[in-house]
């Protein structure tokens, strides 16, 4: 059965090949199937790169020990994570790119409230839950970070713009871990231009103590950024803008939220959107270089600004899809050997102010390790879908905090998880 699952290929041929019991490698300058004393499961040379890292995993050892940072997947052991803060957040004021990202029922509030505290009840509240959350993590074994607080409603201006700040909530918008580096992704909201202040602390930190530190280009966000004409009005008509490529923000000068990717090893998935542009996409490939492979998809989505919450890889070769928002490349996936899982409705009232998110944050999830899910505590039938695959729930409720713009997987960032990098695809 073993040797059948190998043969298939695909991300389970890939698994099946780290089980086998024989101690052989293929190591370079010496004869075919050598063995080596501290050996590590190989298939021939020819198929080497396509299952397994090109570092040994004595290096990958060593680049645990000698950095802090270091995080391949979504699912690996969750070692470090950074938590966002509720203190200080700032609704943001309602410029174009804010507009285009936000229901129109939500307007008025920002129209209102634009520049100016959150509800201050509404935050007590978030705040209670964001604490609990850090709380539950840390007695599931995992270290918490915190950014620093932030005045954001001071108001700042460019040689191109003036706005006040927003939030230090959300840093999987902001931080994106690639190995043992650590990018602070240009985003295109104004109201986020500094934000990334509130975790500088820590980047310096991290990098003292041997992580990659990089910050991709700082946009001008001048109003050629932005097409100050696009439709707002009609989700029928924003929706087929989607479909053909437009979006209100240009090709200007690069820029993404880093919650536009999801990573699966040698290999990431990313969505051009509101907020992520196809220069911002091709800046980070030629980053990264050949080790790794950015994957465009796309979705039937009038408005499409993160993956996390549409399409949610959970383990090795095994994603959540949101059944309103189909993927038009699923059919890769298929063809790889995944397993596809389709979310179940989420149990969010429609009376539930969600300001800058929808009701499907209810599979933006946080995997502690592949067995184990912090999920949402009223969200009942997104728990009965990870039971069934035999994963643990670890239930905790961040309501009020999902009306900030995030789940689980948004008010967090991954740090470090115990892994290496491979190839799932």
């Amino acid at each position: 059965m073993l040797g059948v699952r190998i043969a298939l290929g695909g991300c389970r041929g890939r698994e099946a090949i780290h089980y086998l019991t024989k101690a052989w490698c293929w190591l370079p300058g010496k004869p075919a199937m050598t063995k080596h004393p501290n050996w590590v499961p190989c298939v021939s040379p020819s198929r080497l790169r396509s299952y397994s890292s090109s570092t040994s995993p004595a290096v990958e050892a060593d680049m645990h020990k000698t950095s802090p940072v270091c995080s391949y997947n979504e699912w690996d052991p969750l070692e470090e994570v950074i938590v966002g803060r509720v203190e200080g957040a700032i609704v943001p004021q309602f410029s174009v790119e804010v507009k285009a990202n936000t229901n129109h029922q939500h307007w008025g509030f920002f129209q209102q409230l634009g520049g100016q505290p959150f509800p201050p009840e509404h935050l007590e509240r978030a705040k209670a839950e964001i604490e609990e959350l850090c709380n539950v993590l840390k007695h599931e074994g995992v270290t918490v970070r915190r950014p620093k607080q932030v005045d954001f409603q001071k108001e700042y201006s460019t040689p191109d713009f003036t706005s006040t700040g927003m939030y230090a909530a959300m840093p999987r918008d902001i931080l994106l871990v690639i190995g043992d580096e650590i990018i602070e992704s240009p985003m295109a909201w104004r109201s986020r231009f500094f934000e990334y202040r509130a975790y500088r602390p820590l980047m310096k930190e991290y990098f003292r103590a041997g992580a990659k530190w990089t910050t991709a280009p700082k946009p001008q966000m001048s109003d050629a950024l932005y097409d100050m004409n696009y439709p707002m009005n009609c989700k029928n008509e924003r929706s087929m803008l989607a479909a053909s490529g437009r979006f209100v923000t240009t090709e200007f000068e690069p820029c993404f939220d880093a919650a536009d990717f999801i990573r699966a090893g040698r290999d990431i998935f990313c969505q051009r959107s509101q907020v992520t542009n196809l220069m911002g996409i091709e800046w980070l490939q030629r980053h990264l270089g050949s080790e790794y492979t950015i994957h465009q998809l796309s979705f039937d989505d009038p408005n499409p600004m993160h993956i996390d919450a549409t399409f949610n890889i959970i383990g090795p070769g095994l994603v959540v899809v949101n059944p309103e928002r189909p993927c038009h490349q699923l059919n890769m996936f298929k063809r790889a050997g995944w397993d596809i899982v389709t979310a179940p409705k989420p149990c969010i009232p429609d009376d539930h102010p969600l300001w800058m998110s929808s009701k499907w944050l209810s599979m933006n999830v946080l995997m502690l390790d592949p067995k184990r899910v912090v999920v949402d505590k009223s969200e009942g039938p997104t728990q009965q879908m990870f039971e069934r695959l035999g994963i643990k729930c670890i239930r905790v409720s961040i309501r009020f905090a999902n009306s900030l713009g995030g789940g689980f997987h948004c008010w967090t960032s991954d740090v470090r998880r115990r892994g290496t990098l491979e190839s799932y695809f």
